[in-house]
């Protein structure tokens, strides 16, 4: 059985990965310091806690595994606390990758599979976006992100460093036996907020702008099932170990749900209405987020198997049952 290490594997794309991965045959070996992801979480291999940003750590972790492979999801996430502190998100995301890199270089590792954004596109100029679109982030986020997009193409070019980065739209969802899921603190998502409202939550949920050029008037977004994220990073995986070269994919539907048809599905899914109260639009917030995917298509022979209902079936039973248990479990 084929090592893979998973930084950030004890989060929630990288957990997920790391069931389908297990169900690849592979054995994923996660490598996190648990600052945002949960022990509970390394269900399908060994959990090794470390930071990205510790080389000795690192080294001693490759040598104890000798993983075929890395793939890379620590990374912190929350656009708003990377223009309150760019600096963490620059120490994190940027050296962070670097340190990892070069690790994975000194153990003899040259493919890794990184988990990237479509933050990084910025201000969409076409719709729906496709791999070609410019890159212009408009927040410290999608700008590290990006940054480690250039290193792994210079990485390839001059040193031979084989990657695939991995373009998300909105990852949603969760395992559909209800075992992981969304689980952060705090909880910035719309659709585990809207769920949080439907549960009784006292604050209820915001519509960010009801005046964008869409067909309702709210954000459209293109909602993508986490697990078929991860089956994305199964493929890529297997590109790189048959020799395929460095390449970057979008990962989405491509369609979109605005925010008042994510608002309805949840409340038809619970069967429970909820208060939901305007605000003003976030700033630097797009009318529209949509994928153009063909090239994960026709390169990886990848589509997504999951829309909007099954990302909401999943995600309810998770937020209901799943999350409750294991919150019970740990006090």
């Amino acid at each position: 059985m084929q090592k893979v290490l998973v930084t950030g594997g004890a989060g929630y794309v990288g957990a997920h990965t790391c069931l389908r991965l297990s169900e690849a045959g592979f054995l994923p070996v996660v490598y996190d310091n648990l600052s945002n992801g949960h022990a509970e979480f390394a269900k399908w291999g060994p959990l090794e806690v470390g930071d990205i940003g510790d080389a000795a750590r690192l080294d001693a972790v490759f040598a104890a595994h000798n993983p075929v492979a890395v793939l890379h999801f620590a990374a912190l996430i929350e656009v708003g606390e990377s223009v309150r502190r760019p600096d963490r998100f620059y120490d994190n995301n940027v050296a962070g990758a670097l340190c990892l890199i070069n690790a994975a270089r000194r153990a003899g590792v040259e493919a890794m599979v990184f988990s990237s954004t479509c933050a990084t596109y910025g201000e969409p100029q076409q719709m729906p976006m496709d791999e070609t679109h410019p890159q212009a982030p408009l927040n410290p986020y999608g700008r590290t992100k990006l940054m480690v997009e250039q290193m792994l193409r210079d990485f390839d070019r001059y040193l031979g460093f084989r990657s695939v980065a991995l373009r998300y739209f909105n990852a949603a969802g969760a395992d559909f036996d209800g075992r992981i899921g969304e689980w952060h603190s705090p909880e910035s998502h719309a659709i585990p907020l809207a769920i949080a409202a439907a549960q009784g939550s006292n604050a209820g949920f915001k519509v960010m702008g009801r005046d964008y050029p869409t067909r309702d008037g709210t954000a459209v977004r293109d909602y993508i099932h986490v697990l078929d994220l991860a089956e994305a990073h199964v493929l890529a995986l297997k590109h790189l170990l048959a020799g395929g070269a460095t390449e970057v994919f979008n990962l989405g539907t491509g369609t979109g749900s605005t925010v008042q048809e994510v608002v309805d599905a949840v409340a038809q899914v619970s069967g429970r209405p909820f208060l939901v109260a305007d605000a003003p639009r976030r700033e630097g917030d797009a009318p529209a987020l949509v994928a153009d995917n063909r090239k994960a298509r026709e390169i990886l022979g990848w589509s997504p198997r999951f829309g909007l209902p099954e990302i909401l079936e999943s995600a309810w039973k998770w937020h209901t049952e799943g999350l409750p248990a294991l919150q019970r479990a740990s006090i």
